[in-house]
């Protein structure tokens, strides 16, 4: 269980994926009900850090910190040079290597992945970055399974995270991994943004987005709230008032996927819900959320999360409790 994490700052920092460390991790959460951390901020020389924002972070606490922390988050920073070398100072890598060998979870943010490269942290293992970044990551670390169609990897207690808001997921996910999906949602709840998105969910979309972006908001809405019906692409394009071609089409354009992994997504994530926080059995859960049949559901847990709905519920809800 995690209770110390130290989140290393240097010059040219994310502000953005640093405060995503400190909102998941830096907050007294206890008068809500949720968790509470030791969080400190550390940085390999102590002082006044100029940040890529262009205004500076005082931290006091040196790279020590990182000695007995059970997180050490890798913020997101200027880590490429302009001459396209990977720039990290000596006892960054030290200090990273060093709490991974001892047990430590590593929680990397966007362009954080490259410090892990550096440290040889990825080597045989699967890792993401900010899309932008992937091919580059890919080249550096050329023993590493790079995948950039993801929001975050967790390989090993090494979790790495896609761009920007991917960060948070990839926290939330540490928090649930190691507190439950409970105090997952008390810290989401805090932050007001979803509790779990899931690891696999693409980046980004590929197209650009129509002029009617949202058309679809609505649908996407009630198809969450009506997951148990059959949801077919015939009845959702009726629905939507659009051809079936079109429907598809303008379903991918704003979503990034197709309906029926999108759906597959939104019922294992309220699967995960129900049996986290209900005492419903497994068939009844498959029924709530549309899989129809507890072996299917089983299918869908063991293709997206690597486990079983028993395994999962015995895992978080005991936790939770």
């Amino acid at each position: 269980m995690i209770h110390k994490v130290a989140a290393v700052v240097v010059p040219g920092v994310a502000p953005f994926e640093l405060g995503i460390a400190y909102e998941v991790f830096g907050i007294d959460r206890r008068s809500t009900g949720g968790p509470t951390f030791d969080f400190t901020l550390c940085t390999p020389e102590p002082g006044m850090i100029p940040t890529k924002g262009g205004f500076p972070v005082g931290v006091e606490a040196g790279l020590d910190a990182t000695a007995d922390a059970d997180v050490v988050v890798v913020v997101a920073y200027d880590v490429i040079s302009d001459d396209g070398r990977i720039e990290v100072p000596p006892a960054y890598l030290e200090a990273v290597r060093d709490a991974h060998a001892r047990g430590a979870w590593i929680l990397s943010l966007c362009s954080g992945a490259f410090v892990l490269a550096a440290a040889g942290l990825l080597d045989g293992r699967r890792c993401t970055t900010h899309w932008m970044f992937s091919d580059r990551l890919a080249a550096v670390a050329p023993r590493a399974e790079v995948d950039p169609d993801v929001l975050y990897v967790d390989d090993g207690r090494v979790i790495t995270s896609a761009g920007t808001a991917a960060g948070i997921d990839a926290a939330l996910h540490l928090v649930r991994t190691e507190l439950g999906g409970e105090a997952a949602r008390s810290v989401a709840r805090r932050m007001v943004v979803p509790p779990q998105r899931d690891g696999g969910q693409a980046q980004y979309v590929v197209d650009p987005l129509p002029c009617e972006a949202d058309s679809l908001s609505d649908l996407l809405a009630w198809m969450r709230e009506n997951l148990a019906e059959p949801h077919t692409v015939a009845a959702l394009a009726r629905r939507a008032v659009l051809s079936e071609r079109t429907f598809a089409r303008r379903f991918r354009d704003e979503t990034g996927t197709t309906p029926g992994a999108w759906l597959t997504r939104q019922r294992v994530a309220r699967a995960q819900e129900l049996l986290e926080s209900t005492e419903a059995s497994v068939d009844e859960v498959a029924r709530l959320v549309g899989f129809g049949s507890a072996p299917v559901m089983r299918h869908h847990f063991a293709r997206r999360l690597g486990t079983s709905p028993v395994a999962y519920r015995r895992r978080f809800a005991a936790v939770a409790s």
